[in-house]
């Protein structure tokens, strides 16, 4: 069952009603859209909404931010992202995502709707037809404008008991306990002066870590009243609208100057953001290194900022406010160059660790700034066409193992035809182009790229680029089931270039290529040995990639030699490997082989249950079950082989093993009794 909802933050305060009625709406539409204007609430009552219907345990739940996307490229990709399915196919992206949902009953919160409506009302549309058991939740300020939506729009708290609540709640955090019966009169005005609007209220309370109540009372008071006069360039608008306005525009002006400059570098970013990657991208001028932390708790004890650990998030609304005023500092592009070269930089040492020791850590990091990756990608896609094609190239090997292929193959796409680089930087891309490719079955087009790739890198002496070629060329002659032509390939191209082992990556990935032609040939003794060797160096430089498929190899080689205890050892050790990189394409082959190798053992109850869960990672991907052309009679003979143990109840069991939480299921293996053989 999917359970993907962030973290939901402490203090909230009233909407049981709002709840009670949401629970009730979504039992009966498969459309609800909760709209109000920003700062109103939307994002949190949608967020113990979907906690409220997880808890009833009959559903999937899943959850969507949209307002980190710019447009629509990345909508369905995003949502895909969120439900769990890594799209390796090569169908239109609606079309495989509607496939793989069509039998689930999920629901998909979709947040920050209103700057995406016609795309979101597209998706949204062809996802409810194609998916009988799909709800959708969305938030947005306005109405989404499909047939049978049921809309709930959002009001501010009532301003004589939750807000107060709310507001008392918010002081305290502040530093300030709010009991005396005059404090909480005061209270009470101000919550009636800001229309009981929660963002309001909270960036207020804020301010009293550095400020009494009666000078936010007075101080407040008389900005409200000129905004409602029209008065400092405020339109008057409705009287929530003016609140929250107001209530941003005075905590702005309450920052000191260096927390404004770095509210304003803040809107940068369009995810949650640790403070490391805050000092690299935002210190410098008059924003000094040394001011970054004191800037950033000051913003959190302010409320323009929320904390989780070391990471710091910013509302959107709050963002566009300091969006709007690095605007008009004309900082933007300044900010937005130093933002990209970052997480350039960011990739290129990711590229330059992948065979060490850091590697599970890199795909980690890669994986959690895809959205500011993305950012990086579409600033220099407009500015930096050769820096994008560096980028997208660099993070393109990670994308592909972290599920991330349709934003992989479109960013490549897009600056290989921007960029007019005719370097190793374009033969990197090309690779990375060619790897998308592979994993998504699309063998004539990845065949041409190997091919181009190996004749680019030859005609420029780049050796890794040839290294990297000739894995290309030799993993298709593999899945062609032409196994010595993928030796004859690398070997030929390890003897040329020379080297040690573990020099580079390009080294490592032949040698692995040698391993699987050696064990499709037949010659298992000189593959065995081999493989050995390749995962004794990458265990001793803690090397997971790379590890995780000489695992692989060897538990396909213990089941061809009848060795099913061995077969299991490296089925689990190659499970390990895939969950700590993520890779659900490696997950799906590694249960495959953990399956055949646990009912090799006769332990058929336990196989089908492997069985299952691989067959519900290969759904998430996208694609039937697949491989190098030897697993497939492995999976038939062993999967017969259960079926013969379990008799009438095979199919029973297969069954309710797909139904199983996958994960729970994987953990099980890895933690259980498969790990005693």
């Amino acid at each position: 069952m999917l359970r993907n909802l962030p973290e939901a933050p402490p203090g909230f305060v009233g909407r049981r009603d709002e709840l009670t009625h949401l629970t009730e709406a979504l039992r009966g539409h498969r459309l609800v859209t909760l709209t109000g204007v920003g700062g109103v609430g939307k994002s949190r009552l949608a967020l113990h909404t979907a906690e409220r219907v997880l808890r009833l345990g009959a559903r999937g739940v899943a959850w969507a931010d949209l307002w980190t996307l710019q447009d629509e490229r990345l909508l369905v990709a995003t949502m895909a992202d969120a439900l769990d399915f890594s799209d390796h196919t090569t169908t239109m992206p609606l079309d495989a995502l509607g496939t793989w949902l069509a039998d689930k009953d999920v629901l998909l919160v979709l947040d920050s709707c209103e700057h995406l409506l016609a795309a979101c009302r597209t998706v949204i549309a062809g996802l409810l037809k194609a998916c009988p058991a799909l709800s959708v939740l969305a938030t947005s300020r306005e109405p989404l404008g499909l047939p049978d939506e049921h809309v709930v729009p959002v009001g501010p708290l009532p301003p004589a008991t939750d807000a107060v609540e709310l507001f008392c709640r918010r002081a305290s955090a502040a530093g300030t306990v709010l009991s005396a019966p005059a404090d909480l009169v005061a209270v009470a005005r101000l919550c009636q002066r800001l229309e009981g609007m929660p963002l309001a209220l909270e960036l207020i309370a804020g301010q009293l870590s550095h400020r009494t109540l009666a000078e936010v009372e007075w101080e407040l008071g008389s900005r409200l009243d000129i905004a409602a006069d029209g008065g400092n360039a405020l339109p008057a608008g409705p009287a929530r609208h003016r609140a929250v306005r107001t209530s941003v525009g005075w905590s702005h002006e309450l920052c000191t100057p260096q927390e404004r400059l770095m509210w304003a570098r803040l809107s940068v970013f369009r995810d949650v953001v640790d403070a490391e990657t805050v000092r690299a991208v935002c210190a410098g001028g008059p924003l000094l290194a040394s001011d970054v932390d004191p800037a950033l708790a000051g913003l959190v004890r302010k409320s323009v900022l929320s904390r989780n650990g070391d990471h710091h998030r910013m509302l959107d609304t709050v963002r566009e406010y300091g969006r709007m005023w690095l605007d008009e500092l004309g900082q933007t592009a300044e900010l937005s160059d130093r933002h990209a070269q970052y997480f350039l930089e960011l990739a290129r040492d990711a590229d330059a660790g992948w065979p060490g020791p850091e590697q599970a850590r890199w795909y980690g990091r890669i994986d959690r700034a895809n959205a500011d990756l993305c950012a990086a990608l579409d600033h220099l896609l407009s500015v930096r066409p050769r820096a994008a094609l560096e980028l997208a190239g660099l993070v393109g090997f990670f994308w592909s193992c972290c599920g991330h292929l349709r934003e992989s193959a479109s960013y490549l796409e897009d600056a290989l035809a921007l960029s007019d680089e005719s370097g190793p930087v374009r033969t990197k891309a090309l690779w990375a182009l060619g790897i998308t490719r592979v994993l998504r079955g699309e063998r004539d087009p990845f065949r041409t790229l190997a091919g181009f790739c190996h004749r680019r890198a030859q005609a420029q002496d780049d050796d890794e680029g040839i290294l990297l070629a000739a894995y290309l060329l030799g993993l298709t002659h593999l899945l062609q089931g032409l196994s010595m032509a993928a030796r004859s390939e690398v070997d030929r191209t390890l003897a040329a270039v020379g080297g040690t082992a573990f020099s580079s990556a390009g080294r490592m990935l032949c040698r692995l290529v040698r391993v699987f032609a050696l064990t499709a040939e037949g010659l298992l003794e000189q593959a065995r040995a081999e493989a050995e060797d390749l995962r004794d160096g990458c265990v001793e430089r803690g090397e997971w990639w790379t590890r995780s498929y000489t695992d692989y190899q060897l538990a396909l080689i213990s089941l061809f030699e009848d060795r099913p205890e061995d077969a299991t050892v490296h089925a689990l050790s190659m499970l390990d490997g895939k969950r700590h990189i993520g890779d659900s394409f490696g997950l799906a082959l590694g249960l495959d082989l953990l399956a055949s190798a646990l009912a090799a053992r006769g332990e058929a109850e336990t196989a089908v249950a492997a069985y299952g869960a691989g067959e519900v990672y290969w759904g998430a991907v996208g694609h039937p079950q697949r491989g190098t052309p030897e697993l497939g009679p492995v999976r038939e003979r062993y999967e017969d082989t259960a079926r013969s143990l379990l008799g009438d109840v095979y199919e029973e069991a297969r069954l309710q093993s797909v139904l199983c939480d996958p994960e729970a299921v994987l953990r099980a293996l890895l933690d259980g009794s498969a790990r005693d053989s």
